[in-house]
């Protein structure tokens, strides 16, 4: 069996499918915060895991708890999936292509994976929102970083005297663009900017569909007037996606 992690700034998700199962065809999948990390051992214990490919965007100290943690499930040390110029047909055009964010370049190899042939804009929303773009001859780009949803709600809220802290999942609708009311003022305003960063991407590539994935995308995706699918684990279905490209022995990906 194949497991799929991948390590964000707030949570690690995780899949795991069959060595050749389709990308996206899990048997298994789930999430967990930082703080909860020691759930894994038992949530991955038993499944019969041999390879392990491995996003990690949340520094040296999570790559070592993870280490330790896949140590006595894995036969080998697990793949860290990294960017880099060329991998399935994706072509990196970052300045720089092995400073790209791993989770990025694999959100971008998952969503050519399902959409492939067309102009893509891939949207992460999560601590940070990523929007980048995917060429139909397969290019990545480049793209934007932004903060996310919930960072925007808590900066107004800490730099500010008397503006409220504002949760998106107290409601189920968004707010109207011109609110009457501070908090929902607020709500509108940030999810405006994210919804707005995504559709100028769109225009401006300009894309034939967007992607949108990561925690806030259900309070961001409604909002948007491009045609867009709404996917989770996004990153996972990329790193997916790369397994068949990539060694199975080496511990670096």
């Amino acid at each position: 069996m194949l497991l799929l992690v991948d390590a964000g700034n707030t949570r690690i998700k995780w899949a795991i499918a069959p060595l050749e199962a389709a990308p996206g065809d899990w048997t298994a999948h789930g999430a967990v915060p930082h703080a909860e990390l020691e759930r894994l051992q038992a949530a991955w214990a038993g499944q019969g895991i041999t390879r392990a490919i491995v996003s990690n965007v949340a520094g040296h100290a999570m790559q070592a708890e993870l280490t330790a943690l896949l140590a006595p499930l894995l036969p080998a040390p697990p793949q860290w999936f990294t960017s880099r110029d060329e991998l399935a047909g994706l072509h990196n055009r970052y300045r720089n292509p092995a400073q790209l964010g791993s989770d990025r370049f694999a959100a971008a190899l998952g969503a050519r994976c399902l959409a492939p042939g067309k102009n893509l804009v891939v949207a992460t929303c999560g601590t940070a929102t990523t929007v980048d773009a995917v060429s139909a001859a397969g290019d990545f780009l480049g793209g934007m970083i932004l903060p996310g949803l919930g960072l925007m709600l808590g900066a107004l809220a800490r730099g500010t005297a008397q503006l409220p802290q504002v949760a998106p999942g107290e409601r189920f609708t968004a707010p109207p663009l011109f609110a009457d009311h501070t908090s929902d003022a607020i709500l509108s305003g940030c999810l405006a900017a994210q919804a707005g960063a995504i559709e100028r991407a769109c225009a401006a590539l300009p894309a034939d569909l967007c992607i949108v994935s990561g925690g806030a995308a259900a309070s961001v995706a409604p909002l948007l007037s491009v045609p867009h699918w709404m996917l989770d684990n996004i990153v996972l279905v990329g790193l997916h996606a790369a397994a068949p490209f990539l060694a199975s022995n080496p511990a670096s990906a």
